[in-house]
């Protein structure tokens, strides 16, 4: 009695620790290699083998225990699940036998395979599922297994299955970390990739910015934008991750055929694994790269096809995903509204051009021609009454030069007007090149006064605006306000800085409609909105006229 109790003590001892080995975290393949190890130590087994076979809960496996390396190496092939084995993957049921080769479904071991006599075999399942089937074989010191062993086994495969189904939440619940993971990165990118091509006007700065951020979204090898003409043919084309020596071996730009053909007819999107078994490709020119997957993607505008964008060779996979065709169907909803958009702004650009050039002609008509048709008539007087009053000639003569150095006057501010400088970063440089620009065709005394601290303080956005608000008055002053003396002004006060632009010149009147319009004020006032500061300005005829801008300091942020 006192035998059989430690012999029951000793087996409850063996489970547990057997049981307590597989339960311990780690990932899928760790937990089955822990099972096979822990089922061959608790049975006294020189074999043991877990497989799982193609299933629907558990990948294929082949786990073994008590097999070296070199043996393992050296057999042909593992199980197929045949035979013996696959009574018990068919029949889930358990199979003890004293001799393995002596069994009727016994088919024999692939060249290579250790020889086995004694065996056990059973199905490890929870719940009705199977989660995949051990087997023991020669037990050592000869003795076949017995029913002890059994339900030792037994016990120890329920134990394996939760050991198993646990493996399997864990890594389902890492894959789906890593998945959410990849996604929010995924949608980062997006989201900078948007805002990198809503930031540029210029079309051709558009089109590059959208063909490389879609590049960068899905880790593509080369990505292309195509924009097609009224006839269906690509006219442009704006490729990226091509280099520049490999780019100029292709003896010309894809023309819209093949797979770009259909996308532009039938504006759908197309991803394949591999192009050159499309029948619908045509091939590439001699000298292009290898191309092998492809995803296409129409960038659509209103139900107009504005562009289509082109990536091929996914980076470390063999194909694009739906994932990726997804976020670059995003990406060209955002591209559609950026093409757009840049094209209004170039002909916004291309009207306002017209505009200035109309205005100037009118200015050009009604101030300097006539002015110079003037002063012709003056000449002519002159000329009659140079034999019969050269005292009325010589103040004729007089009349005309004033005349002519006020159309000269003019035209250097037409020439102010037009050339307008770029801000380059620096305020006070900036405003000190304006100033003695203008005073060099308008020879009209400027006064400037800046405060230093002030001008430290100023973020890029903030000193822009004051440079252009400036810039704008002068040019108002030079063409319309007849000034001698003109001041400008820049300090802070608290949290604010302060732009006062006055001039002692002939002044409006405050109460036209027409004002805003044409001496560009409305541009001042705009821009004090844009930074939330306030614009105000003071003028009548005859008293000069005076601006004040007042904005917020905006410091720039550092990183």
């Amino acid at each position: 009695m006192i035998e059989n109790g430690r012999e029951i003590d000793s087996l409850l001892e063996a489970i547990s620790q057997a049981t307590l080995k597989i339960t311990q975290y780690g990932d899928l393949r760790e937990t089955l290699q822990r099972i096979v190890d822990s089922a061959r130590e608790l049975l006294a087994a020189k074999y043991a083998v877990l497989a799982t076979f193609q299933q629907d809960h558990v990948a294929p496996n082949f786990v073994f225990s008590g097999i070296d390396s070199e043996t393992a190496e050296s057999i042909a092939h593992p199980p197929k699940g045949i035979g013996l084995l696959g009574a018990l993957s068919s029949e889930r049921e358990t199979i003890r036998i004293p001799q393995l080769t002596e069994h009727p479904k016994f088919t024999g071991f692939p060249a290579g395979h250790p020889p086995m006599n004694s065996f056990l075999g059973m199905p490890i399942e929870q719940n009705g599922e199977i989660y995949g089937r051990i087997y023991i074989a020669d037990k050592l010191g000869g003795a076949p297994f017995d029913r002890t062993d059994e339900q030792l086994l037994r016990l120890f495969a329920a134990h394996a299955a939760v050991a198993i189904q646990n493996a399997q939440l864990i890594e389902a619940n890492r894959a789906d970390r890593q998945q959410l993971e990849q996604r929010t990165r995924q949608l980062a990118a997006l989201d900078k990739a948007t805002m990198a091509i809503s930031s540029e006007l210029t079309l051709d700065k558009v089109l590059q910015q959208i063909v490389d951020a879609a590049r960068d979204l899905v880790d593509a090898q080369y990505a292309a934008l195509g924009v097609p003409n009224n006839q269906g043919f690509l006219e442009t084309f704006i490729d990226s991750g091509i280099p520049e020596e490999e780019g100029a071996m292709i003896p010309h730009l894809p023309k819209g055929h093949g797979l770009l053909g259909v996308i532009i007819k039938e504006r759908k999107t197309i991803r394949i694994p591999r192009i050159s078994d499309d029948p619908r490709s045509v091939g590439f020119p001699a000298g292009h790269p290898p191309m092998v997957p492809f995803l296409g993607v129409p960038v659509m505008a209103g139900g107009e096809v504005v562009g289509n964008l082109y990536l091929t060779n996914k980076m470390g996979a063999d194909e694009f995903t739906q994932v990726d065709q997804d976020l670059v169907e995003l990406l060209a909803a955002h591209a559609a509204v950026a093409i757009q958009n840049a094209r209004l702004y170039e002909q916004v650009g291309r009207l306002a051009i017209v505009e200035e050039r109309t205005r100037i002609g009118m200015d050009l008509h009604d101030g300097i021609i006539q002015s110079i048709f003037a002063v012709g008539l003056t000449l002519e007087s002159t000329k009659l009454s140079l034999h019969n009053n050269p005292e009325d000639a010589d103040n004729l003569l007089s009349h005309a030069i004033e005349g002519l150095n006020a159309t000269i006057r003019d035209i250097r501010n037409f020439i102010l007007d037009l050339r307008p400088h770029r801000f380059q970063g620096n305020l006070e440089q900036g405003l000190g090149r304006l100033v003695r620009e203008f005073q060099a065709n308008t020879m009209v005394a400027v006064s400037l006064s800046a405060q230093q601290e002030a001008l430290t303080v100023l973020s890029a956005s903030v000193a822009r605006s004051l440079f252009l608000t400036t810039q704008e008055a002068l040019a108002n002053i030079a063409r319309h306000a007849r000034a001698k003396q003109v001041i400008i002004s820049i300090e802070q006060q608290e949290k604010n800085i302060v732009l006062r632009i006055s001039d002692d010149g002939r002044g409006f009147d405050m109460a036209s409609k027409s004002y805003s319009i044409g001496h560009g004020l409305a541009n001042m006032l705009a821009r004090a909105k844009d930074l939330n500061g306030t614009f105000q300005i003071d003028s009548a005829p005859g008293k000069g006229t005076a601006i004040k801008l007042e904005v917020p300091i905006k410091k720039e942020a550092h990183s």
